[in-house]
């Protein structure tokens, strides 16, 4: 793990659940973002995180991907351009729209790729759904990201994402509140922000 901590970036998870999060590893908004994944590295290290990856998974990744760099630029720029495809799905709901056929398909065709790796594997009293051992498949965080995306789709949940009410903030979370009443991803971030600008605000009136 030593390689791999060095200059390691800290993730935040506020989503709920994974396929959230995941969308939620570009800070700002879509119009002044600020990108997280900067790097393979960057992925593994949020897979490693998240709980995707264990810690000797995410060293072979790391390694493989520096024998590969080719190989691993182009698994950043599709999990990215994944990661684009779940936020416009998911906006596209709380928007109480229809998500574009063309990210449909795009998610559609992720999860093909990424149910091949799916399998049974035994754990302790019984079995589990869990993930082929190719832990130098350099698409391998990407593959539990697609599932919970899928999944979440077709539940009755998807009405329960939200979307970051934060002036420079599009992260999306579940909103398990009792009456659909949470605004912000973070209410310690981006919450107090803006209860800060309100109350500045109102200070300014009375001025």
């Amino acid at each position: 793990m030593a390689q791999l901590a060095i200059q390691e970036k800290v993730f935040e998870f506020a989503g709920g659940r994974l396929c959230l999060d995941f969308a939620n590893t570009l800070g700002g908004s879509r119009v002044r973002p600020k990108e997280y994944l900067t790097s393979y590295r960057d992925l593994v290290s949020w897979g490693r995180q998240a709980g995707v990856v264990s810690g000797p998974e995410a060293e072979r990744l790391t390694e493989a991907a520096r024998r590969r760099p080719s190989d691993a630029a182009k698994a950043l720029a599709e999990a990215v351009g994944l990661r684009e495809t779940i936020f416009r799905i998911f906006s596209t709901v709380i928007d109480g729209r229809e998500p574009e056929q063309a990210d449909l398909s795009a998610l559609g065709a992720g999860l093909s790729r990424a149910m091949v790796h799916l399998r049974v594997l035994p754990r302790a009293g019984g079995y589990a759904w869990g993930w082929a051992d190719d832990s130098e498949h350099l698409h391998r965080v990407i593959w539990p990201v697609v599932r919970s995306a899928a999944e979440l789709l077709v539940s009755g949940e998807a009405s329960r994402v939200g979307r970051c009410a934060g002036e420079d903030c599009d992260w999306l979370f579940m909103d398990t509140s009792h009456n659909h009443s949470r605004r912000w991803c973070d209410m310690r971030s981006c919450g107090n922000r803006a209860k800060a600008r309100r109350h500045s605000a109102r200070k300014k009136e009375r001025s």
